[in-house]
């Protein structure tokens, strides 16, 4: 295991650098010139060279992106066009907390929600209540996390006036855990809503073919309780195919994100990265997107471990 961790981390080095040449490329086809964007329609022409030479947009895409790269391995990446400068790792920064607090608060949602009613589902197969659990997955896998959103506010936060419409935290007042909770709710919610239901109905399946094995009758011989077979013997079994979604879990989140901070007003990375987009922010979108890969590897990484130790006779 300790030799498996630094080969996979070497090994997504050509991954990474391979994500970031196609980013690079595609933006720079994006139709549309960005310092026409920037720039006073006024400008001098001699002013606009100037401008388009202190940001290199007058270079070869290559060499573009190697200075890029080269910046980026030492920690820089670069200063955002439209935000009059400022560097793009101080927008990260300012931008990454929130990020990582939603996308943790929903991924504790999920596994919360969705493993013990995947488990009683199973259990209870055909039942009342795994018909409702089935219909509830169903659902929460064809609904949109962008119309759950906006049902969500117009319910909860117009009509009822029970949650805030948007934002971190409400504007001008003394800092609060409770109002911080507030705000969180409804995003992590509508986040976690997707990957609650695919992880319920693969934990439901896990389980139905995990509860009839041999090892799960032998237990019940010897008279152990069934929650005790259930969640001692069957759960840690049945968890192997499960951590492979779990591993899928944290890219769509980050995909998610995009959506759901958008329509919340969330200050995190979605949202600038929806922000920059729109305004052909190029050094703010490549930094975002390493950083999005970088997530992904690292969550395949994470899952791998998790196998090693759920299921003891895998071996790297």
């Amino acid at each position: 295991m300790l030799s498996y961790i630094p080969r996979r981390t070497f090994a997504a080095i050509p991954l990474l650098l391979g994500i970031t040449v196609i980013s690079f490329v595609i933006i720079q086809m994006a139709p549309g010139d960005p310092a026409s964007l920037l720039m006073d329609p006024n400008i001098s022409p001699a002013d606009k060279e100037k401008f388009i030479e202190k940001y290199g947009l007058n270079d070869p895409i290559h060499v573009q992106y190697l200075k890029w790269l080269g910046n980026m391995l030492q920690g820089d990446f670069g200063t955002s066009l439209i935000r009059k400068g400022t560097p793009v790792i101080e927008l990260i920064i300012n931008r990454l907390p929130n990020t990582l607090l939603l996308m943790a608060v929903s991924t504790l949602i999920a596994l919360l929600i969705s493993i013990p009613f995947g488990i009683i589902s199973a259990t209870k197969r055909y039942s009342k209540l795994d018909y409702l659990v089935t219909v509830a997955s169903f659902l929460g896998l064809a609904i949109p996390n962008f119309w759950l959103g906006l049902i969500l506010i117009m319910v909860f936060a117009v009509h009822l006036k029970w949650f805030p419409t948007g934002g971190v935290a409400t504007l001008n007042a003394p800092f609060s855990i409770w109002d911080r909770i507030h705000h969180l709710i409804m995003p992590a919610f509508v986040l976690a809503s997707a990957d609650m239901a695919s992880l319920t109905r693969y934990t439901r399946s896990s389980m139905i073919e995990v509860i009839n094995q041999d090892y799960m009758r032998t237990a019940r011989a010897k008279g152990f309780n069934e929650r005790k077979v259930i969640y001692n013997h069957g759960l840690k079994n049945g968890l192997i195919p499960i951590i492979t979604i779990f591993g899928l879990m944290i890219p769509g989140f980050i995909g998610g994100a995009v959506v759901v901070e958008s329509v919340f007003g969330w200050p995190g990375l979605g949202k600038l990265f929806i922000d920059s987009a729109f305004q052909r922010d190029y050094p703010v979108i490549m930094a975002l997107t390493v950083i999005s890969a970088v997530f992904v590897v690292i969550s395949n990484l994470f899952a791998d471990i998790l196998y090693a130790i759920f299921d003891p006779r895998i071996e790297y």
